[in-house]
């Protein structure tokens, strides 16, 4: 998923390129589900004629302020890019966009032409971006909910250890919340812990001074360096925990184990060997039999849960993207037409292409009944009726028989 280096990568690129240009095309897809709250037609509209005056992000959020609103924000999701025909945004490994590619992408959201040719794209693969158009996007949901931005409003060490010693809850999961601090995802999340040799699970207020400094300086530096390098993953450090932690199988990192568990709701990659867990945390993990985390199918739909189109099970957990199992109905049950309907079946979304299927794949399934002709169907209950009526005579004139044959009883 795009976190802060990604989009901040999109945001210096198009203040370098697209600063005081109009627009003088827009193509807005036809998405209810990307495009929030506005036709694309309106959309195009209020694009057509005004002047891109400056860029702005906080989080993982970016939003273009024109020379009047209403400003059209982006908030990535899972897979959202900012594309410029002929500038290279981002290498970002997901991200990446190849020269032979159609332009624009198929997969485009939302498409500016300027007046001086430039051509510039959001794009969504996945469809768990959402793009707006705001007359104030500071004042609003996600942007007004968010925490400070962990590179242009960085706490201070004090600030950041004393918060640390309120918070009962694990350090990954904390570090993941947006309303705490903006912009860190997953894989940052993983990589300074890493480096900072902090137990994902470890809790916040168990951390000593020493453990809160260090890892107010990881994450300084980690987001420095990625940002300096326009996220550009084939220029971080070779021993950044990021080109080891995306395989389906446990790796070694300089001769250690990497291991995977489920932290903050998320698949986490670390080094049991370097990240120790301690404290009433470690007592409890101790006597639990160790799971090992497995990707799942689908997920449910949420902002800032990334996905890991490429590596280990970085599954959405709050957003969109669903996989309904199919129920075998038990032998011995209920006879068809009778009590329960059975449920329906629902086709699983096994590709990038499926989550842009506004069907969502569903295939219902209809008992043979149902495709009956009514008048036929009419004849058969009624015929059934009939042979009803005459098995319950039948089996009256045979309990009547019985008992007229029966001999009384002699009293004792």
């Amino acid at each position: 998923m795009p976190e802060l280096p990604e989009v901040e990568a999109a945001r210096r690129a198009i203040e370098e390129n697209c600063l005081g240009k109009k627009i003088k095309r827009a193509i807005i897809a036809n998405d209810s589900k990307v495009i929030e709250g506005v036709s694309s037609l309106d959309f195009e509209s209020a694009l057509l004629g005004k002047t891109i005056v400056s860029a702005h992000r906080k989080g993982k959020n970016l939003w273009l302020h024109l020379d009047s609103p209403p400003f059209p924000s982006f908030q990535f999701g899972m897979a959202g890019a900012i594309y410029i025909k002929g500038v290279a945004v981002t290498k970002y490994k997901r991200s990446a966009v190849k020269d032979n590619d159609e332009w624009p992408s198929k997969y485009s959201k939302f498409f500016v032409e300027l007046d001086d040719g430039l051509e510039l794209s959001f794009t969504d693969k996945r469809r768990f971006a959402r793009v707006r158009l705001l007359k104030d996007p500071t004042s609003v949901p996600p942007i007004s909910e968010l925490g400070p931005d962990a590179l242009f409003e960085p706490m201070t060490i004090n600030e950041f250890t004393d918060s640390l010693s309120k918070k009962k809850i694990g350090i990954k999961a904390l570090l993941l919340d947006q309303s705490y601090i903006s912009g860190i995802g997953n894989w940052i999340a993983d990589e300074v812990l890493y480096q900072a040799r902090i137990h994902p699970l470890q809790i916040c207020s168990s951390l000593s001074k020493e453990n809160c400094a260090t890892l107010h300086n990881c994450i300084k530096e980690v987001i420095q360096y990625a940002v300096e390098v326009d996220a550009d993953c084939n220029r971080f450090p070779c021993d950044w925990l990021f080109h080891f932690r995306w395989g389906k199988k446990s790796g070694k990192i300089k001769g250690k184990k990497i291991d995977f568990i489920n932290a903050g709701g998320r698949t986490s990659a670390y080094v049991p060997d370097l990240q120790k867990l301690s404290g009433t945390v470690a007592t409890k993990a101790a006597g639990k039999p160790r799971k090992q985390a497995s990707k799942k199918k689908g997920g449910d739909e949420a902002e800032d849960n990334d996905g890991d189109e490429d590596g280990v099970g970085d599954e959405p957990t709050n957003e969109e993207e669903e996989s309904t199992k199919i129920t075998k109905p038990k032998k011995g049950g209920n006879p068809r037409g009778r009590g329960k309907k059975p449920p329906m079946k629902r086709k699983a979304k096994e590709s990038d292409d499926d989550d842009d299927d506004d069907s969502g794949g569903n295939n219902d399934v209809s008992s043979e009944e149902d495709d009956e002709d009514p008048t036929e169907k009419g004849r058969k209950v009624k015929t059934n009726t009939s042979n009803k009526q005459a098995k319950t005579v039948k089996t009256s004139k045979r309990a009547v028989s019985s008992q007229d044959g029966k001999k009384p009883k002699r009293a004792k």
